[in-house]
């Protein structure tokens, strides 16, 4: 099993980020990380296979897997690096978010989610999955384990290549061991330098939301105020 210690923040913390919606957690990076406003977030749209589950927040385990053909390998060779996925998976100091990225020419070819592997997931100490890839049986997977993706209902070839290695999902560079917060709007990457950074920026955020919602909820509202409230606004720290 990895050692806790030696990341800049506990289980604990990671827990405390699943409060807040994804957006919430992008705006918060804005504030304590600047330079990554432009990217580290999935850019199109993905399928949730629960939109009703909280925020997951976990450590990344990336993999690749293809669908639209066999694998060319050894049926043997096939249930090791399978087995192996697993172990990898397991072997995590905190709860994890899998990564996978389909490498097909169209992605979401074969489902590797459904209701069995879910359920082996959940059982690994992993929160749920972002994947470009899909995923099937919705009504049968497993409790609280959240999927986004896309929907098909085959598993025609589909095989894991490799795991471990940096994957990208729809525009979302994602390393082994990086700190990934997703729900149904999508999914981002979070530093680790930045994590207990984040609570304190988004209650800073909320403050100066605030100031513009209360107006725009008042009798009050003008443009000349909306101007007003924005400067204001600007001035909470």
């Amino acid at each position: 099993m990895a050692d806790a210690a030696a990341y800049p923040f506990t289980a604990a913390d990671l827990e405390a980020l699943r409060a807040w919606d994804t957006p919430t957690i992008c705006n918060a990076l804005e504030l304590v990380a600047p330079e990554r406003r432009g990217h580290g977030y999935t850019l199109r749209p993905l399928v949730a296979a629960d939109v009703t589950l909280k925020p997951i927040c976990g450590l990344a385990r990336t993999g690749t897997i293809r669908a639209a053909a066999p694998s060319g390998r050894l049926a043997e060779v096939d249930r090791g690096i399978r087995t192996g996925w697993y172990e990898y998976v397991a072997e995590a100091a905190m709860p994890t978010v899998v990564v996978l990225q389909d490498l097909d020419d169209t992605p979401g070819y074969g489902a590797f989610w459904g209701e069995v592997h879910s359920a082996v997931h959940k059982a690994l100490g992993s929160q749920g999955c972002v994947t470009n890839g899909s995923f099937r049986d919705i009504d049968a997977l497993a409790p609280n384990f959240q999927i986004l993706g896309i929907v098909n209902p085959s598993h025609a070839y589909v095989h894991m290549v490799a795991y471990g290695q940096e994957v990208s999902v729809h525009g979302m560079a994602c390393a082994h061991d990086a700190v990934v917060h997703a729900d149904r709007h999508g999914a981002v990457v979070i530093p680790h330098a930045v994590v207990r950074q984040l609570p304190a920026a988004i209650e800073l955020g909320a403050r100066r939301e605030k100031v513009i919602l209360d107006l725009c909820a008042s009798d009050s509202f003008s443009v000349a105020a909306l101007k007003q409230a924005l400067s204001r606004a600007q001035e909470i720290h």
